[in-house]
């Protein structure tokens, strides 16, 4: 795929079943080799405050911090959908998500936002996309979250929060929301909300039924500082340069070999 990836993009590539291919990237030498290796959609993501800066969660990482990164990412590609994550508190109201949105946007040259959260933050969806913003949803278990959810734990293994989850997904693709991020959830749910939104859901640890994946850089190259998750996979492993490793990971995502069983939870 040559021409430049856009929303209608991804919106076809769901209705065709061809999977779709997101990495994260926090600089212009990386997304360059991303975009060179076919990633549809780069995702600036505030898991720079752990792989880039060192801190112990996303909770850190600052507007100003996110702008300067999603500028050089832009500078660096040309091809894929660029999304901006919003850091933790920098869109507590409609008012102040628009703002910061706005500098994502206008500065830092993303294409679309992403922010975490369900029904609470339905409204702020709303806003956004009444006002040209486009969003990117992100459910299951959310980083910025973390000290409520007491650790980095699979999200919806029972029917309640299951539902839950269901339930807030067709309520932000109803605000406006243009694709999904699903993260550390139950396989069989995840399929579920894929076949549900009629919009895009990209995976990262939530199965294979996921309309596209997504792994941080840092993790799929093999040099995570710490642990690496369960769901990534290392593809730096026998591969002969960075982008031979990111192409690879690109094509496994393509025909459906990543994830694989070993990756997935239940």
């Amino acid at each position: 795929m040559n021409s430049k990836v856009t929303i209608s993009t991804l919106d076809a590539m769901k209705s065709e079943g061809r999977k779709i291919a997101v990495l994260t990237a926090y600089d212009a030498s990386f997304s360059r080799l991303a975009d060179a290796a076919g990633v549809e959609v780069i995702l600036v993501g505030d898991s720079l405050g752990m792989v880039v800066q060192g801190q112990e969660s996303t909770l850190p990482v600052t507007v100003e911090e996110m702008v300067y990164h999603t500028a050089m990412v832009k500078r660096g590609c040309s091809r894929p959908l660029i999304v901006a994550d919003m850091p933790f508190m920098s869109h507590g109201t409609p008012r102040q998500a628009l703002d910061n949105a706005g500098r994502l946007m206008k500065e830092g040259g993303a294409h679309m936002v992403k922010l975490e959260g369900g029904h609470a933050q339905v409204e702020t969806v709303r806003h956004l996309t009444d006002r040209a913003v486009p969003v990117c949803a992100h459910l299951g278990l959310m980083p910025q979250s973390i000290h409520q959810l007491g650790g980095y734990k699979v999200q919806g293994r029972d029917s309640n929060s299951a539902e839950r989850i269901l339930a807030d997904a067709h309520e932000l693709q109803e605000a406006g929301a243009q694709m999904l991020v699903l993260e550390c959830v139950p396989e069989l749910l995840a399929r579920e909300v894929s076949l549900a939104l009629s919009i895009p859901v990209i995976g990262i640890g939530a199965g294979r039924s996921c309309d596209g994946q997504v792994l941080v850089l840092h993790d799929m190259l093999g040099i995570t500082l710490g642990k690496a998750p369960r769901f990534s996979h290392d593809f730096m492993a026998g591969a002969a340069s960075i982008e031979s490793a990111i192409r690879a990971y690109v094509q496994a995502v393509h025909n459906g070999s990543f994830p694989a069983e070993e990756h997935c939870f239940k």
